[in-house]
């Protein structure tokens, strides 16, 4: 009966969460036997962390404001930083898993991981470091990688994963990483079902909406810029309460299924996270990115790269619907070989999952 313990880094959105949920839906789904319990700071509510031998442990979240400080809204960042920590380590102590998978920053935001990664190492757990496929601009990376954050990664993690390909983010070249990574592909949801694509159907997306309002506005006004168009809108769970209606505007709050939107959209206009890209990449769309830039350069990076391999096209944020409309006109749907062609694999879930799984083995 193995165990897997998933700790997910907080940051701004879902994406830490969900990339872990996904892993985590796929062990589970291979073996009848395995356990999964699931660290997070988001509710555990989400319909998607739902699983018959999943447990969802809440603890205080960690975002960043405008500054790019951490902060929590109700109690001092100390606090929230010492809960995290007891939590983690009781659930070591107590849940004894066979893999521990952290996401992200190798001991926690603030070290918190720390202490329950040692005791479960020296109970002869496996400890595996999950990357995303974009990380930051270079040099920022390559400076947290010199600080004391990642002293000891060597010798104390099994593995490090990479949620991407080095034909996108060579992460050992670009970053300095002082380890070699095993790179999974993208983790992505299985694409939707077959559906009728409706080609003056614009569907908008945010993430999780904190920082969305210019890209849900862009949406809206894209329907006054172009007329025959109608816009669905993908409201992240926090995005604020402002609601743009046009008459051809449709706001959806934090739906539970975003694929069965994207699977019929005519276009999507997007900002560049990485759910959100995975998301329309896996429903075949060729998506127009409008990635932030701000308090990390992750996302328009992605956006640049999938740009120049020809799976989407790129705006500035500031860019009006006027700038932007034209790319309606362009096709929007990928080719059924597009993905192939360009090295683009979106079956990380598995891949990770096979690969986590078979340090279970080793361990028990």
């Amino acid at each position: 009966m193995p165990r897997y313990l998933f700790s997910s880094h907080d940051g701004f959105g879902l994406g830490h969460t969900r990339r872990n949920s996904l892993i985590a839906h796929a062990l589970l789904d291979a073996d009848e036997t395995a356990e999964v319990v699931l660290v997070t700071g988001l509710a555990s509510d989400r319909s998607w962390l739902r699983h018959p031998r999943l447990r969802a442990v809440e603890v205080p979240g960690l975002v960043k404001d405008g500054s790019g400080a951490y902060c929590h809204p109700t109690m001092s960042v100390r606090a929230a930083v010492a809960h995290r920590a007891a939590v983690f380590t009781q659930l070591v102590d107590a849940f004894k898993p066979d893999v521990v998978i952290v996401d992200r920053h190798p001991y926690g935001t603030f070290g918190e991981l720390r202490r329950g990664l040692l005791r479960a190492r020296l109970r002869g757990a496996a400890l595996v470091l999950g990357l995303r496929d974009v990380l930051d601009e270079p040099a920022r990376v390559s400076g947290e990688l010199d600080g004391g954050s990642w002293v000891g990664v060597q010798e104390i993690y099994t593995d490090v994963l990479v949620y991407g390909s080095p034909d996108i983010c060579d992460h050992q070249s670009e970053y300095g990483l002082p380890v070699e990574p095993h790179y999974c592909g993208w983790v992505a949801p299985a694409p939707p079902p077959a559906a009728q694509v409706d080609p003056h159907l614009l569907v908008v997306a945010a993430g999780g909406g904190a920082d969305g309002r210019a890209v849900y506005r862009l949406g809206a006004d894209l329907t006054v810029e172009r007329p025959q168009w109608h816009a669905t809108i993908l409201s992240g769970p926090f995005a604020g309460g402002d609601r743009v209606d046009t008459g051809r505007v449709r706001h959806v709050v934090d739906p539970p299924d975003p694929l069965a939107y994207l699977a019929r959209a005519g276009a999507v206009v997007e900002m560049a996270g990485y759910n959100s890209t995975v998301e329309a990449l896996v429903s075949g769309v060729r998506p127009i990115l409008v990635p932030r830039r701000a308090p990390r350069r992750e996302q328009a990076i992605r956006a640049q790269r999938l740009m120049s391999l020809g799976l989407a096209d790129m705006v500035d944020a500031e860019a009006g619907a006027a700038e932007v409309a034209w790319l309606l006109d362009k096709p929007r749907r990928l080719a059924p070989d597009a993905l192939a062609r360009a090295g683009v694999r979106l079956d990380g879930a598995r891949t990770a999952a096979d690969h986590i799984a078979s340090l279970a083995w080793v361990t028990a």
